[in-house]
């Protein structure tokens, strides 16, 4: 059965958030290849801040559903100009491989195209992520050569990649 992709609701958040953790923070996180476990430690969000994305006219949460489970998700926002920004893509680790990060792109560039009406989609990702950055590139995505610093500082501090597509 194909999962479902759909705009995420406020009551839907209870069972996103949790997979979001476990993708990015964390010992379950190790079970996939796209964590951030080895780099950040703490929590990657909370219900809050997922609330005010949800909330927020100019974004949109896609959440990846398989039944009335959540597996998945990713973020689109407006960044004015045409450009639109895609962040916080997770699939549940023991769901990763399976071709759902892709329907997940492929969902957030359709709405950012036809929702959005943006023509140019961007992210970032962090440097050391160096496979993650590869299989964005692989996904029609290129290195702008432009970084900027990680949103919380750290010791060493983390940075970022700027990655840019044409969206057509």
């Amino acid at each position: 059965m194909a999962p479902t992709i759909r705009p995420a609701t406020t009551a839907d958040l209870p069972a996103i958030h949790p997979v979001i953790e476990r993708a990015y923070r964390g010992e379950t996180a190790r079970q996939g290849w796209t964590h951030e476990a080895d780099l950040i430690e703490g929590p990657r969000t909370d219900l809050p801040t997922l609330n005010a994305i949800v909330e927020d006219p100019a974004q949109v949460l896609l959440g990846a559903w398989e039944g009335e489970t959540a597996i998945g998700c990713v973020n689109v926002a407006n960044r004015g100009g045409g450009t639109a920004y895609l962040g916080l893509l997770c699939i549940d680790p023991l769901r990763q491989d399976a071709g759902l990060g892709r329907q997940l792109i492929a969902a957030a560039e359709a709405h950012a195209r036809t929702v959005l009406d943006c023509t140019r989609m961007e992210m970032t990702v962090i440097e050391q992520r160096r496979k993650l950055i590869d299989y964005y590139v692989r996904r029609g995505y290129a290195e702008t050569g432009a970084r900027c610093d990680f949103p919380i500082p750290l010791d060493p501090p983390l940075f970022m990649t700027v990655l840019a597509k044409k969206l057509v």
